[in-house]
């Protein structure tokens, strides 16, 4: 391969292929998610290593692993990402931040619970700003706040969430969110105050999906209590889950964001001993916090956090 030119110039897409391929480790995996035939994928990165010089790519097995000087190419398209991004903020200062349109991304219970007071806030305080809600979990959520799609993420700190020190976003606490005890009315730990997880090691439960947050969260809360549940039903609508409790078809964690579920039959506990509790944190891509309408937004979100933490 021929040495690196100073005058190489990078494709800003096929700089996105080799970002998501680093996240998701596969080429099919990284097709699928950029919507695109693992062959084009595989064309965008043989480009993009062309334009740069450099082998980006190595097979390993049947797959492929990146290679050092691809490792070099991500340092640096953190750092073009945010600066982008800065002029994208800066231009949208030019007008004050009193007209505009943003891409809100957040999982459900986010949705229902913090999402709805800022849109009442912005449409009587701001309503020259648009607002889309799009449901959306890590991994593909942040796959989408990486092309644009979504201008905000508000996400779960979970093992698909990216770690806290990735550089390409920038991150607000929002709240902690704590779990409590979904039973039957008639179980027989419904009237303690405070219930042992542990003594519901033996009961069905009723979960979501493993790739969901709240699936994850309940799996690793049980973990660790010292038990793995026996997941009887899998299920990611709240109200769904509360009928199953209510109808005694098992138990469940809940957690207080999407509370107060009113359903006869079914009763709320605090778990004994420091409460199992799930981390909600907005992300936006890094260099695009000086956006005055994404700053309102953000703002407007922290307040309804702080609202439903109180």
């Amino acid at each position: 391969m021929e040495q690196v030119s100073s005058a190489f110039t990078i494709d800003l897409r096929r700089l996105g292929a080799l970002r998501e391929l680093d996240r998701r480790g596969t080429l099919a995996k990284t097709a699928a998610a950029l919507h695109l035939t693992p062959s084009a994928v595989s064309q965008q990165l043989a480009a993009l290593s062309r334009e740069l010089g450099v082998p980006l790519v190595e097979r390993q097995g049947r797959g492929v692993r990146l290679t050092g000087q691809a490792r070099v190419v991500l340092q640096h398209a953190d750092v073009i990402s945010a600066q982008l991004e800065r002029a994208r903020a800066d231009l949208a200062a030019w007008g004050h931040g009193e007209r505009g349109a943003l891409t809100v991304g957040a999982f459900s219970s986010a949705i229902s619970g913090l999402v709805p007071a800022v849109l009442t806030d912005l449409a009587a305080t701001r309503p020259d700003i648009r607002i889309a809600v799009v449901e959306a979990e890590p991994p593909d959520l942040f796959t989408r706040l990486d092309a644009g799609e979504i201008d905000l993420a508000v996400a779960v700190d979970f093992a698909a969430a990216p770690p806290f020190t990735d550089r390409r976003y920038t991150r607000t606490d929002l709240l902690t969110d704590i779990l409590d005890v979904a039973l039957p009315a008639g179980h027989r730990l419904a009237p303690l105050d405070r219930v042992p997880l542990r003594e519901l090691a033996a009961d069905p439960w009723i979960v979501g999906d493993g790739h969901s947050c709240c699936g994850a969260v309940t799996r690793s809360v049980c973990a660790a209590g010292g038990f793995t549940p026996e997941i009887r039903h899998a299920v990611n609508d709240w109200q769904s889950l509360a009928a199953l409790v209510a109808a005694g078809a098992g138990v469940a964690l809940v957690p207080r964001l999407v509370q107060p579920l009113h359903r006869p039959g079914l009763v709320l506990r605090t778990p004994e001993g420091q409460p199992p509790a799930r981390h909600v944190f907005a992300a936006v891509r890094t260099g695009s916090e000086g956006d005055p309408v994404l700053t309102a937004v953000l703002e407007r979100l922290v307040a309804s956090a702080e609202q439903a933490s109180s």
